[in-house]
């Protein structure tokens, strides 16, 4: 991220800027917290954490996962549309902007990525959100899963700039 002047913070992997102060929204933490408290126990109740549901969803057992999934992206898709037709905005009063996909020559950063993934959930048993779910629960043995991704994502960040893209 750049900031571009005293109050507007310009994303630079999306190209959207913000005009946020530091401050303007003191509860927003509250939120964001009871909002991960509340997907971890959806997490939980709906056995996405269960290492057993995951294996059996890799070796092609059994549909609750592909469910899951399926009405995950349903929800999204629904979502991203109803933000274009009814023109939502933040609640700073931005309109929301979702940019088009930077098409490359051979996809790799998509296919490559979701290998990488994929093989990371497969091994793990577990994806990144339901990753701090487990924690939270008790599995203590996910730190050392937590902790790797993220020096995963820091490699990703100090490499991105060599990265075919």
């Amino acid at each position: 991220m750049k900031v571009a002047a005293a109050s507007t913070i310009i994303d630079t992997e999306t190209l959207l800027a913000c005009n946020d102060r530091v401050g303007t929204r003191p509860a927003a933490s509250v939120y964001f917290v009871a909002a991960g408290a509340a997907l971890g126990i959806l997490f939980m109740k709906s056995e996405v954490l269960s290492w057993y549901r995951i294996q059996e969803m890799f070796r092609f057992q059994g549909f609750h996962m592909f469910g899951m999934i399926a009405g995950a992206v349903a929800v999204a898709m629904s979502a991203m549309q109803l933000i274009r037709y009814l023109g939502l905005r933040t609640w700073n009063g931005e309109p929301i902007v979702i940019p088009r996909k930077q098409r490359t020559l051979l996809e790799v950063r998509y296919w490559a990525g979701g290998t990488i993934f994929g093989l990371g959930w497969g091994l793990v048993g577990a994806c990144p959100g339901p990753m701090f779910a487990l924690a939270g629960a008790g599995v203590t043995a996910i730190v050392v899963a937590i902790v790797s991704a993220m020096a995963g994502t820091w490699c990703y960040a100090a490499l991105q700039s060599r990265l075919p893209h």
